[in-house]
C-alpha cells in the first residue's frame, strides 16, 4: 500500500486556484524532486500533505504506517523567537508519545552530533548562521524518526559540503522510507532524486530524474543550459 495517495486535489486562496486536479503517489523507496517556478503551489502541496492547509475538493490518503518530518522553508522573523538550537530540535518531539524522556535526550544529542551542531546547542537561534539553523531544522524534522520526509528547499543556507552530507545522511538513513524535496537547485534535483514531479498549478510526474525537454516544457520557466566549449559561455533558451 502506498505512504501517500493523493487523489484530484484542488486548492485556492481567495478563490484563485494555486493547485487543480494534482494527483501523485508516494511509495516506499521514492525520492521524488518537486520543480516548478515562484508562486506554482509547491510549498502549497507540501502544506495539504501535512494538513497544515485543507485541499478544496480531492483527498489525500496514508498508510497506518506513515509519519511525517517537515523541514520547512527559513524566514528571517523566525530568527527572533527566544529558543536555543537544543530546544527547537526538542520541538520535533511536540505531540509524540512513543519515547521516553531519556530517549529524548539521547536522540536530540545523537542527530545534533551528526549535523555537526552539538557545540552550539545552547545558543540562541538568532545568534546562529543560516546554515547552522537549517541543520537544527532539519534535526528537528528528523529526529522523532519519521518514514517520510518533506522537504522545503533544504540547500537554502548551506554549502555545497553540508549538502552533500545532508542527502548522504538521508539516503542512508534505515528509518526513512521517502523523501519529498523542493527545490530550484536543478542540480541537487538530478543529482539526489529517483523521479520528478513538475509543479506549476497542474502536477506533471516524470518517472526519471532527468531533466530533459519534455520535463523543461512543464517546468514553465527561464532555465539556463550550461555548454562546454573553448570559451565558457551560458546559453539561455527562448523566454
Amino acid at each position: 500500500m502506498p505512504l501517500i495517495t493523493i487523489k484530484n486535489v484542488f486548492a485556492s486562496y481567495n478563490h484563485c486556484n494555486v493547485l487543480e486536479d494534482i494527483c501523485l503517489t508516494v511509495n516506499k523507496g521514492d525520492f521524488i524532486g518537486i520543480i516548478g517556478p515562484n508562486g506554482g503551489g509547491k510549498t502549497t502541496l507540501l502544506k495539504i500533505i501535512l494538513k497544515i492547509k485543507k485541499a478544496d475538493s480531492g483527498a489525500v490518503e496514508y498508510n497506518n504506517s506513515t509519519n511525517i518530518g517537515y523541514l520547512p522553508q527559513i524566514s528571517y522573523s523566525d530568527n527572533m523567537f527566544p529558543i536555543s538550537i537544543e530546544e527547537v530540535v526538542m520541538s520535533g518531539f511536540m505531540g509524540n508519545k512513543n519515547f521516553k524522556k531519556h530517549e529524548i535526550a539521547v536522540r536530540c544529542a545523537d542527530m545534533m552530533n551528526i549535523m555537526k551542531i552539538y557545540d552550539i546547542r545552547k545558543k540562541p537561534i538568532g545568534s546562529v548562521s543560516g546554515g547552522q539553523m537549517q541543520k537544527a531544522l532539519l534535526c528537528r524534522a528528523l529526529v522523532s524518526k519519521p518514514n517520510v520526509i518533506l522537504l522545503d528547499e533544504p540547500n537554502t543556507y548551506i554549502d555545497k559540503e553540508s549538502e552533500f552530507e545532508l542527502f548522504s545522511y538521508l539516503k542512508s538513513d534505515t528509518d526513512i522510507d521517502a523523501i519529498l524535496l523542493v527545490s530550484h537547485d536543478i542540480g541537487s534535483i538530478t543529482t539526489y532524486v529517483k523521479t520528478i514531479a513538475c509543479v506549476n498549478k497542474t502536477l506533471h510526474y516524470h518517472n526519471s530524474n532527468i531533466i530533459d525537454e519534455e520535463v523543461l516544457k512543464h517546468y514553465n520557466c527561464p532555465i539556463q543550459l550550461i555548454t562546454h566549449g573553448a570559451v565558457p559561455h551560458t546559453v539561455l533558451k527562448n523566454h
